[in-house]
């Protein structure tokens, strides 16, 4: 899903559909991520993972192969809207705000 957003609903739907699995095997999530070989992807999986460390119970080991292949320079999180966001230099990774701050349907 964080590969192809877009077959997944939005940021939202995605976002929320991660969170709301208990457990991944994180040995194979790392696998297939750096099996697909798109940095911005593997980018996306470490970005996750790290923001899940905790309750995913993400190790130095997990996030280590993926920070190897993040890409060199920032990407957006989202190519398609390119939406202002903060640069997250660890997988140098442009989140738009909505998504860091999980901002979904504010009523303004």
């Amino acid at each position: 899903m964080l590969d192809r957003p877009d077959r997944g609903g939005g940021w939202e739907e995605v976002w929320r559909s991660l969170e709301s699995v208990e457990y991944f095997d994180l040995d194979l999530v790392v696998e297939y991520a750096l099996l697909l070989g798109n940095a911005t992807t593997i980018a996306k999986v470490g970005f996750f993972l790290d923001q899940h460390r905790e309750s995913l119970m993400v190790e130095k080991r997990h996030l280590r192969p993926l920070r190897a292949h993040r890409p060199r320079s920032p990407h957006y999180l989202d190519r398609s809207t390119r939406e202002p966001g903060q640069l997250i230099a660890d997988w140098n990774l442009v989140v738009p705000l909505q998504v860091l701050e999980r901002r979904w349907g504010e009523v303004p």
